[in-house]
């Protein structure tokens, strides 16, 4: 184990492979279980494709290790920004009823009206539907697992990070 997590292509390898079985699983439900995605939902889809991508970018570059380590630096910002994503997601799912913000409209008609930064404050702002918990598995609900993932990528972009100049081959 102590030998895969010393090889930066190891960890590239196997965080890209997480991405795109989370991003399988996602989708699955959404389109086979017939959950949809609530806009905050939907940022952090995008933070999770964008940071396999950089360790897609860290795997291939591993050799380089400058360009490797700026795949890492930007995995781990991504992954970064979906922690953060994540997590507001998980608070809001934590308020009380009460305090919990009205439903507002969907992610489409909010890009066709709005300019994208007010998109953003409006998403991150939340809205009803994202503090509904729809799913559960062993009491978490879909953005606290997500979060724990977030973190995880943040963990192994650091590993790669710091690897990617002692062992660049294998």
């Amino acid at each position: 184990m102590k030998q895969l997590l010393s090889s930066p292509r190891w960890v590239c390898g196997g965080a890209l492979v997480t991405a795109a079985a989370l991003m399988a699983g996602a989708l699955y439900m959404q389109h086979g279980m017939g959950m949809e995605p609530c806009p905050l939902c939907v940022f952090q889809r995008v933070a999770l494709v964008f940071t396999g991508g950089m360790f897609l970018g860290g795997l291939l570059t591993a050799s380089v290790t400058w360009l490797g380590r700026t795949f890492c630096t930007l995995a781990l910002l991504s992954a970064g920004s979906g922690a953060a994503l994540a997590g507001r997601h998980v608070w809001l799912q934590n308020l009380p009823p009460d305090r919990v913000p009205e439903c507002g409209p969907g992610l489409d008609y909010l890009l066709d009206i709005m300019p994208l930064q007010e998109v953003l404050a409006t998403v991150l702002s939340g809205s009803g539907e994202c503090a509904e918990v729809s799913w559960r598995f062993l009491g978490l609900s879909i953005p606290a697992w997500t979060l724990l993932a977030f973190l995880c990528f943040m963990g192994a972009a650091i590993i790669a990070f710091r690897n990617m100049g002692r062992r660049a081959r294998a």
